[in-house]
C-alpha cells in the first residue's frame, strides 16, 4: 500500500487512519456521511430538474443544471477541507498537531450545523406543499431564540449562515495551523 493517497477519496481514510485526534476521527466519518447526504440530494435534484426541462430547448436550462452542480460543490468543499487539510499535513509530515486537527474537527462540525441553521433560515414564512399552503412553525423551546433570529434573517441571505461557518474552518485553519 502507498504511503500517501489517491485523490479526494482516499484522503478520507488516510486522514481517519493517520490523524491523532478522536474528534478528528469523528468528523472524517461524519463529514463523509453528510458530503455523501449532500451529493444524494443534489444528484437528485438535478435529476429532478433535467425530467422536468426535458422537453424545453434552451440555454439556460443548461446553466440552472450547471448552478445546481456548482452550488452542490460549495457546499461540499468546506466541508471537505478539513480532511484534506490534515491528509495532506500528514502526508508531508508538516508539525502535524492533534490539537490542529481537533480544532479543525470542532470547526468542521459547526460548519455542517450552519448548513441546517441555513435552511432554517431560508425557510419562508408562508409555502405550498402538495397544493396546501403551510406556515413554517413558531420557534418554541430551548433553542427558540436562536430560532427566532434564524427567521429574522432575510431569504436572500440566507446563504450568508453557512458562509460564516466555511469562514470560521479557513480562520481556524489559520490559527490554528
Amino acid at each position: 500500500m502507498a504511503s500517501g493517497y489517491d485523490g479526494v477519496f482516499g484522503a478520507f481514510p488516510y486522514a481517519l487512519r493517520t490523524s491523532e485526534s478522536w474528534l478528528f476521527k469523528c468528523y472524517v466519518v461524519a463529514s463523509a456521511l453528510a458530503i455523501g447526504l449532500i451529493t444524494l440530494l443534489v444528484g437528485i435534484a438535478v435529476v429532478v430538474l433535467i425530467g422536468q426541462t426535458a422537453a424545453i430547448q434552451g440555454g439556460s436550462l443548461t446553466l440552472s443544471r450547471a448552478f445546481y452542480i456548482v452550488l452542490g460543490l460549495l457546499v461540499v468543499l468546506p466541508a471537505i477541507a478539513p480532511v484534506l487539510i490534515v491528509a495532506r499535513r500528514r502526508r508531508r509530515g508538516v508539525d502535524a498537531s492533534a490539537r490542529h486537527e481537533t480544532a479543525l474537527a470542532v470547526a468542521g462540525f459547526v460548519f455542517l450545523l450552519t448548513l441546517y441553521l441555513g435552511l432554517v433560515a431560508s425557510m419562508p414564512e408562508t409555502f405550498a406543499l402538495d397544493g396546501d399552503t403551510v406556515t413554517r412553525p413558531p420557534p418554541s423551546g430551548i433553542f427558540a431564540p436562536v430560532i427566532a433570529a434564524l427567521y429574522a434573517v432575510p431569504g436572500a441571505l440566507s446563504w450568508t449562515v453557512p458562509l460564516a461557518g466555511a469562514l470560521l474552518v479557513a480562520v481556524v485553519h489559520r490559527v490554528f495551523g
